[in-house]
């Protein structure tokens, strides 16, 4: 596989290696791509998560367990305050 970069990019990776961090610029290339495949699996979670809560949120909906905007509202406000007393 050959990859095009841009100065910019081959500079950057040369002084890492140049750090001696690393000892080519192979194993900063792999470092990066399995920190944006980490990050990608992250978000992959994060978002499979927060569609499970939405559906959570949803059925309770749809059995009318909910509160009034201006309660849940308040109670917002409430833990808002309560949060930064704490600081």
């Amino acid at each position: 596989m050959n990859v095009s970069l841009t100065p910019e990019l081959e500079r950057r990776i040369a002084e890492k290696v140049e750090s001696g961090l690393y000892t080519t610029a192979s194993e900063v290339v792999r470092e990066g791509l399995r920190l944006l495949f980490s990050r990608a699996d992250l978000l992959e979670e994060q978002t499979a998560r927060l569609r499970a809560e939405i559906e959570v949120g949803l059925d309770e909906l749809d059995r009318g367990n909910v509160v009034p905007m201006d309660v849940a509202f308040a109670e917002a406000r409430e833990r808002v305050a309560s949060r930064r007393h704490r600081r």
